[in-house]
């Protein structure tokens, strides 16, 4: 039996720790949010510089018939890749403003952190661009940084925990 405020044995039959455990994961949990965050906003940047450069350098319809017609007569490029690539050639256009666009987009989220859910999922679209970048066989030295840093976002689930969507909830808690 336990007296009043005595701490209630743990499962192990020694007294609990006054919740030093819960202290325990408090930390380890804002740890791997800090971590998370930074991996997330370093992504974030790196996607944020592609797609700049891209529209500083004139990226379009040209760029994207380069791309296509190097991976049609590529035995690297895997057979998925064949109807996208025949994708990209009927519609160079529409490809050369999508690409950068969707890279800024990519950047923009990832950077600000809209939370778990909406992390997540930009985190697995920047692994699914970039290993449709690799199917295409356009590798540069970023790609596979880019790839560690949104499978870390990916692993801790948490990444975007710290961001715009934390700085609402704590405005919006500090507000009533």
């Amino acid at each position: 039996m336990t007296g009043v405020g005595a701490a209630a044995p743990s499962r192990f039959g020694e007294p609990a720790r006054g919740g030093s455990a819960t202290r325990r994961g408090a930390r380890w949990l804002t740890g791997t949010s800090v971590v998370g965050a930074l991996a997330r906003v370093a992504a974030g940047v790196l996607w944020l510089g592609e797609g700049t450069l891209k529209y500083r350098a004139g990226f379009g319809a040209a760029d994207i018939l380069l791309v296509a017609q190097g991976a049609s007569g590529n035995s690297r490029v895997p057979f998925y890749f064949r109807p996208l690539g025949a994708l990209m050639q009927a519609a160079p256009g529409l490809f050369g403003v999508a690409i950068p666009a969707l890279e800024v987009a990519i950047g923009v989220l990832l950077v600000l952190g809209l939370g778990r859910v909406a992390t997540t999922v930009v985190a697995l679209g920047s692994v699914a661009t970039l290993m449709l970048y690799w199917s295409s066989d356009q590798l540069i030295a970023q790609y596979p940084v880019m790839v560690l840093l949104s499978a870390i976002v990916l692993a801790l689930p948490w990444s975007g925990r710290v961001g715009v969507a934390w700085l609402w909830e704590r405005r919006r808690r500090a507000g009533r």
